[in-house]
């Protein structure tokens, strides 16, 4: 059955080389209104994205030789959500459709489907390519499926178009992302950070060295160093940065502290302080207090993250003093973790911030503070305490992941393992689902061999059951993985979100392609440009969900520095959703700064969390839905911080 597969595909590969008949009977649309306020007044359209939304691949598959370009066009894209390897033939074989943009939209879903099999119809199709746009679109496609052979051929290629040199650049970007990266494609990165390279390709080629794991970048420290420091372009600055943690030098505290002292953008001075990790304390004592007090809180709170990750050799007089100064509740949390863990003597201090946790009010000041608790055992039944009978979800949550934190520490001590096994069989039947959700993640470690304490899997079941998909299907998914690993399945069961919210095609019709939203924060107005021809099921989502005031009065629940605010969740913890999912949309955009996506636990797994990027962020592109960006008020979103309150979202008239 296997051979007979293999064979039948390899000739629909053969035939996709050629350009396919367009035989489909055409639909007769009426003319289109000039009252229409977005494309979606085109019943094809709706049919076309209402397949896709509902997964029929082959309904869908018809429409991908249609007489008319634009729908081609918007098939091929639909598959690119889809991601059916079924339409792998007919997509490659729209690599030479006579329209530009077909032929760029095809490769993009290929390159979303990402299967192996189609690298050599990419090869191909590049080598025949006349379009230096679709070259890049391929070149890009290609990164995202690449073998060995493919990460060979994308490093080796002379693309002379610079247009080509970016799609060259991202496609190994995205082939460094599933480590599929050699020594040849390591050094034609370093080529394309040169200043006389277009931006695309420079920045392409920085997150490929910053982001790509593993790699070690010590013969190429001046290069990147010219990057991080003399760039015209912040965010090539960043990404370069982030690529000097993976150079060994002597001087590097020196080169990453004169960044720090002398870039003018908080992001890049974040990404130099980060990368200082395994450097020693004495040595950069001075640029973390500089980090600590940095005019932008997002640069302070990562400073904090990076102290807690770089514990050892910290010095607790000198954080001490740095303590008294600090404002900022998760900043001053960071530091007090880092304080306790390295104190010889915990017990008084202990006593001290549980009494700073009680006293202090703001709900999400007292989830930082209980975290910060967790760097003392001694702590553990004061936090299991105020885990299961905490007042806000958010409390609870950040309970019940610094009991995991604790358990995961090196140097746990035995005495307690029985004690922990117990607070996470609780938490388990707790039925809040973070605490569940974070239970489970914990038990399934194989560091903490859970495995023979939990003989029988019957309390996660029952767990399993009370759960109301699907609404809990990110506790789902960690019930799911945690059942399967203790009881030794080699492949995890992953669980699937039933269909339960059709696109809303009528309210579609009253959404302008230019609609605007604004989001209004205690730090100033976020203005949102949507993108309901990209989108439509995500932006009609989001957009009822506004007429219903969902979104007023909730907080910024999540905010990552240098990455993403995120907000959306009623629970005010990153666990709440909503009776129903959407499906994800993919479409050729790129999360940049200010871009807007939708959270998920998952493929198709969307509901009301939604998350705005502080810079480019290309790992997410085409795993998170994007559905509208920041087009004014980017300054407040850099400034916004975990507990901001959305006062209210409103659709701009």
């Amino acid at each position: 059955m296997k051979k007979q597969y293999t064979f039948a595909f390899a000739l629909l590969m053969l035939a996709s080389c050629r350009q396919q008949p367009q035989v489909s009977t055409p639909t007769q649309q009426p003319a289109e209104s000039k009252a229409a306020i977005n494309k979606f007044s085109d019943n094809t359209l709706q049919q076309i994205y209402t397949l896709q939304d509902e997964r029929k691949t082959s309904d869908l598959l018809p429409y991908l030789q249609h007489p008319k370009a634009k729908y081609r066009y918007e098939t091929a894209l639909a598959f690119a959500s889809v991601q059916d390897t079924l339409a792998i033939p007919q997509l490659l074989g729209l690599l030479s459709d006579t329209t530009t943009n077909v032929r760029r939209a095809a490769a993009y879903a290929i390159g979303q489907i990402g299967n192996k099999k189609a690298q050599q119809g990419l090869i191909q199709h590049i080598q025949q390519e006349k379009r230096a746009v679709v070259q890049a679109e391929i070149l890009e496609a290609l990164g995202k499926l690449a073998t060995s052979e493919g990460v060979s051929y994308l490093a080796y290629l002379q693309a002379t178009d610079t247009t080509a040199l970016a799609g060259q650049a991202w496609g190994l970007y995205r082939a460094g992302q599933r480590q599929k990266q050699n020594t040849q494609a390591i050094e034609k990165a370093v080529s394309f950070l040169k200043p006389e390279m277009p931006y695309e390709a420079r920045l392409a080629a920085a997150n490929f060295l910053g982001r790509t794991p593993k790699l070690d970048l010590t013969n190429y420290k001046q290069q990147l160093h010219a990057a991080a420091t003399a760039d015209k372009s912040a965010d090539v600055r960043m990404a370069a940065t982030q690529a000097l943690a993976k150079v060994k030098a002597k001087d590097k505290a020196v080169l990453l502290t004169g960044i720090v002292q002398h870039d003018s953008d908080y992001r890049v001075r974040l990404s130099a302080i980060r990368a200082l990790a395994g450097l020693e304390f004495g040595a950069i004592k001075d640029v973390v207090m500089a980090g600590l007090h940095d005019q932008n809180v997002n640069t302070a709170v990562a400073t904090a993250e990076f102290l807690q990750a770089n514990y050892k050799g910290a010095d607790v007089n000198v954080l001490k003093q740095a303590l008294g100064s600090v404002k900022d509740g998760r900043v001053r949390a960071g530091l007090i973790w880092v304080i306790l863990h390295n104190s010889p003597k915990k017990e008084a201090l202990s006593a001290q911030y549980r009494q700073l946790y009680t006293s202090t009010q703001n709900p999400y000041d007292k989830a930082h503070l209980l975290k910060a608790l967790s760097a003392d055992y001694g702590n553990y039944k004061f936090i299991e305490q105020q885990t299961f009978n905490a007042p806000q979800p958010v409390i609870a949550t950040y309970g019940i992941e610094a009991l995991a934190a604790m358990r995961q520490q090196p140097d746990f001590p035995k005495t307690l393992e029985q004690d922990f096994a117990a607070t996470f069989k609780k938490a388990i039947a707790s039925g809040d689902v973070a605490i569940v959700g974070v239970a489970a993640g914990t038990i399934r470690d194989p560091k903490l061999n859970y495995k023979d304490l939990y003989k029988n899997c019957t309390f996660l079941t029952e767990a399993q059951q009370k759960l109301v998909l699907p609404r809990d299907m990110e506790t789902n998914i960690e019930l799911q993985k945690t059942i399967d690993y203790l009881s030794g399945k080699a492949e995890t069961t992953q669980p699937q979100n039933p269909f339960t919210h059709p696109i809303d095609w009528k309210l579609i019709q009253t959404i302008a392609a230019n609609q605007q939203a604004i989001i209004k924060t205690e730090k100033g107005d976020v203005v949102l440009q949507l993108f309901v021809e990209d989108a439509p099921g995500s932006v009609a989502n989001f957009v009822e969900l506004t007429n219903k005031k969902f979104f007023d009065g909730l907080y910024f629940h999540r905010v990552v520095p240098n990455f993403v605010a995120q907000g959306g969740d009623k629970r005010g913890d990153g666990w709440g959703s909503s009776d129903y999912s959407i499906r994800s949309e993919f479409a050729p955009l790129h999360y940049r700064e200010g871009y807007v996506g939708m959270a998920s636990a998952g493929k198709d797994t969307e509901s009301n969390q939604w998350f705005i990027t502080h810079s480019p962020t290309p790992h997410l592109d085409g795993r998170y839905t994007i559905f509208a960006k920041v087009i004014k008020g980017m300054d407040v979103v850099h400034k916004l911080k975990v507990g901001d309150k959305i006062i209210a979202v409103e659709l701009k008239q």
